[in-house]
């Protein structure tokens, strides 16, 4: 066998599910270059792997390692002290593919990341670059959020009074009345927030990117909510919760209809203006207004103002859910996932979200809406109802079996993206028709492993190597034009050994034979005996 095939074995056997501690642990090493790296990084790793990696000497391992989505992110827990900045970085930075759920880390992790007094000893990044890594990476989830605002470093509590609305206002006044002068200084500074008079005189140093976060959340003086409709800059003011009264039902009336449509599921509107509102020529108007009933506090305005408009290609980003009764405002419009990480130094607090409407306000608190509220959805007439249950992991088992039989295709679809239990029939099909969500939907646990030869026909390459994948397959095709449905085949455990041999040794199917779980230990350490500097294989895994 050529000595080019080497490199397609290793990236084989580095995620072939079968392969043992002993045979991945060999990949760990500089010898198998690329290929370590991106098994340490891209699949999910035996304790044994894991621990060689977390005490490996090399920093690229314990780099690679730290942004690994698919290990139990406590297992990462000694990476936050890792003698390298950088390996810290990475996993505050977390994955670079920014998927669409990502997963937060324990608290543990996230007070030593942000606690930290120094940024390593290698000197390449300062302990405020972490945090800035650490901020903009979603791992943080709603709930640390109470948990920085009792806990007992200063610090901590200085980060909770940059969140103020978020809040409590019990918290709110513990914080203010803090023993700490410096925990004491940071919530006056940002109790600024709900003062109309201190906003107006602070709008003047704010810029742009600032002023949207300022009219969309903040509490605003008569002159300021005038000097919006003035400047054409009113569409902030329509998920601001302190926005006046005179102000909504001016609002209620703009001529421009995607204004009007926001004002209509506001908790706060009047009975007068929802009826008007009713009748507005304008049916996406009409349509938010007939919501109004469900939008009795922010929280469930903020969930439904996170489905309208989005379609059935939607991508934003699946956040953490939260239920129960809301204990702050809703914030300001999410944009959809991060860009990528910070590469600055923190400076300070947050000033605001991104300015753009894409997915509605959001609720940064923990709390949310109620499952009951959910489940009241979930039965509506509404289609964007039923989208915004669906959205919800937590809707139980009855109503998601109703939901996957929903007339609506976007209800499906979100279902499918969303609910843990969705049916792996509902993953299988939209996999199949919206080609968008398929790198989420292949990362779902229930995502269908079987069931899917009668696919082999397609003309998506992509839909035929997953039925070529299938275990049930009797004629894997690997002689496929494509490349994927060829590795897929050769993949395929339906194989025996012994044909797996002819494959190991062409090119086309090499590494995917080399994946394969039907492998024998044995020769995959064989193989790895080619690979690695002509490595002897030890001789317990010879037996």
């Amino acid at each position: 066998m050529s000595d080019s095939l080497h490199e397609l074995w290793l990236r084989g056997i580095a995620f072939n599910p079968a392969a043992p501690s002993d045979v991945l642990i060999r990949l760990v090493d500089r010898a198998a270059g690329e290929v370590g790296l991106l098994m340490c990084e891209g699949r999910d790793l035996p304790d044994a792997v894991i621990d060689t990696a977390l005490r490996h000497p090399l920093g690229e391992i314990r780099r690679a390692l730290a942004v690994n989505q698919h290990v139990d992110p406590s297992r990462l827990a000694p990476l936050a002290t890792d003698p390298s900045g950088i390996v810290r970085a990475r996993l505050a930075g977390g994955s670079r593919s920014y998927p669409r759920r990502v997963r937060p880390l324990p608290d543990d992790i996230l007070v030593t990341l942000l606690t930290a007094q120094d940024g390593g000893e290698d000197g390449k990044v300062t302990e405020h670059e972490i945090v800035a890594e650490l901020d903009s990476s979603r791992q943080i989830p709603l709930s640390f959020l109470s948990v920085t605002a009792g806990h007992e470093h200063p610090g901590l509590r200085v980060r909770a009074t940059w969140r103020w609305q978020s809040l409590t206002a019990a918290q709110r006044e513990a914080l203010l009345d803090d023993p700490d002068a410096a925990v004491r200084e940071a919530a006056r500074e940002s109790s600024w927030e709900l003062d109309p008079e201190a906003v107006e005189a602070r709008l003047r140093s704010i810029g742009p990117r600032g002023r949207s976060f300022v009219f969309g959340t903040c509490a605003l003086s008569p002159a300021l909510v005038e000097q919006c409709f003035e400047d054409g800059r009113v569409y902030p003011l329509t998920w601001n919760r302190h926005t006046p009264a005179d102000a909504v039902a001016r609002l209620a009336r703009h001529p421009e209809a995607e204004v009007r449509a926001m004002v209509a599921v506001r908790p706060d509107l009047g009975p007068d203006l929802v009826a008007e509102l009713r009748e507005d020529p304008d049916e996406e108007v009409r349509m938010c207004a007939r919501l109004h009933p469900f939008t009795r506090t922010w929280a469930e305005y903020g969930a439904i103002q996170g489905v309208i408009g989005h379609g059935p290609d939607c991508t934003c980003p699946a956040t953490e859910p939260a239920t129960g009764p809301a204990t702050g405002p809703a914030t300001g419009p999410a944009t959809g996932p991060a860009t990528g990480p910070a590469t600055g130094p923190a400076t300070g607090p947050a000033t605001g979200p991104a300015t753009g409407p894409a997915t509605g306000p959001t609720t940064e608190s923990a709390a949310g809406p109620s499952p009951d509220w959910f489940a009241a959805c979930a039965v509506s007439e509404e289609p964007v109802l039923r989208r915004v249950a669906a959205s919800w992991p937590g809707l139980p088992t009855e109503l998601v079996g109703t939901l996957a039989q929903d007339d609506d295709e976007e209800v499906r679809i979100r279902l499918a993206c969303h609910h843990p239990l969705a049916p792996p029939h509902l993953l299988l099909d939209v996999f199949v028709n919206r080609p968008v969500h398929r790198p989420h939907l292949l990362n779902l646990p229930a995502f269908p492993r079987t069931g899917r030869t009668h696919l082999i026909g397609h003309p998506d390459p992509e839909v035929r190597a997953l039925a070529a994948a299938d275990p049930a397959l009797p004629d894997p095709p690997v002689e496929d034009p494509d490349a994927s449905v060829r590795r897929a085949a050769a993949a395929n455990p339906n194989l025996l050994p012994e044909a797996l041999e002819a494959l190991l040794a062409d090119p086309r199917t090499a590494e995917g034979a080399a994946a394969n779980p039907a492998l024998p230990v044995p020769r995959m350490h064989a193989l790895l005996d080619r690979c690695l500097n002509g490595a002897v294989t030890p001789p317990a895994a010879r037996r």
